[in-house]
């Protein structure tokens, strides 16, 4: 029963910190860290994408949205390809930037 109790309260655990993510909240990181290169609206800056030699995806493309809420954290904080670490998104930020991504969808 304890076990059963434990699996419980961690699984809610969990659930709750998926839930907590606040797009509302992750605009402002999203601004600071991302935007120069995402743009405001998650289209890609075009001159940055010429300059780097990459093409980035649109954010709000079904394509952009169809990776998982981890595999995003993962790029905002080790980077994917030439696009770097994001050191300045850290913790909540981290959360709160791919909800905000999330809100952006088309």
């Amino acid at each position: 029963m304890r076990k059963l109790f434990i699996a419980a309260a961690l699984t809610a655990a969990c659930a709750m910190a998926a839930f907590g993510a606040d797009a509302k909240a992750g605009k402002a990181p999203y601004d600071k860290a991302c935007k120069s290169c995402h743009g405001a609206d998650g289209a890609p800056n075009a001159g940055v994408a010429k300059m780097m030699k990459v093409e980035m995806k649109d954010l709000k493309s079904p394509e952009a949205q169809a990776a998982s809420d981890a595999d995003l954290k993962k790029i905002v904080t080790d980077g994917k390809g030439k696009m770097k670490p994001c050191p300045a998104v850290t913790g909540a930020d981290v959360d709160n930037v791919v909800a905000f991504m999330r809100s952006l969808k088309k």
